[in-house]
């Protein structure tokens, strides 16, 4: 009686043991940034007080089904689960998302093995709105504390440069608004022998091989009145996506992380 209650307290051990097990396989890919990266979705009222406006974190879940994990387990290895945490929020740089603590935030909640996307810049290159901006040194700084507290726990950082805005064009090429930032944050990336997307470049290039009329009109967030019920006057915003727009920009920078 006495090895069959060992033999049993045995099996459960097993159980128990095989059930945390399992939780762990699940990754954690976090994304920190801002409006662009957002996912509204969160929001209350989403529908009628945001829709059809989305951060391309927003929809990045899809594309990691089990039998597309493979395709990135370059940087996520064996995982058999990975969940999207978007902790970006509209209009953060890098600074005032370290200063509100939504970086403490992620940090206290890493595990080995997660992955922290930062995409940042849009904010940080904002002058003008100063209670934002961030001067170069200081965006490359926040970048490498991120960098850094990211390997401190055993994570992988992955730093991204800022999404295109839908301006400017010339000769139906979309070009460079961001200034200096992109650079930057490829700079410190290399300093830090940590892995980047140059999603500034990826998107102007794909933007441009759709042309000006198509990105404006089904990728940013430009339609006329009474449309949506969060929009009731339309929109003119060359920022921030639509659905359509969020997803193709979510497909790049999944397809650029199986070349990383």
């Amino acid at each position: 009686m006495k090895n069959f209650r060992f033999f049993m307290l045995g099996i459960c051990s097993v159980i128990v043991l095989g059930s945390f097990s399992f939780k762990s396989k699940v990754t954690t890919i976090y994304l920190i940034g801002d409006s662009t990266v957002a996912d509204y979705s969160l929001e209350e009222n989403y529908q009628n007080k945001r829709f059809p406006q989305v951060g391309w974190g927003q929809v990045f879940q899809p594309f990691f089904q089990k039998d597309s994990l493979k395709l990135v387990k370059n940087i996520l290895g064996s995982a058999k689960e990975v969940k999207i945490d978007d902790r970006a929020k509209g209009g953060r740089s890098t600074r005032t998302f370290f200063q509100e603590g939504r970086w403490s935030s992620v940090y206290n909640s890493l595990q080995k093995g997660d992955v922290v996307m930062m995409q940042f810049g849009h904010n940080d290159a904002s002058v003008e709105k100063t209670e934002r901006y961030v001067n170069i040194e200081g965006y490359k700084e926040f970048l490498r504390l991120f960098i850094n507290q990211t390997k401190e726990k055993g994570a992988t950082p992955i730093v991204l440069t800022p999404v295109a805005r839908n301006y400017p064009w010339k000769d139906g090429k979309l070009s460079n608004i961001h200034g200096d930032y992109p650079q930057a944050a490829i700079d410190v990336a290399k300093e830090l022998n940590v892995k980047y997307i140059d999603l500034n470049v990826l998107s102007m290039n794909f933007f441009s091989s759709k042309g000006q009329e198509y990105v404006t009109n089904n990728y940013f967030m430009n339609f006329g009145a009474g449309k949506y019920p969060a929009f009731p006057e339309g929109q003119k915003d060359n920022t921030h996506f639509q659905t359509e727009g969020g997803i193709e920009v979510a497909r790049l920078v999944f397809n650029a992380m199986k070349n990383l």
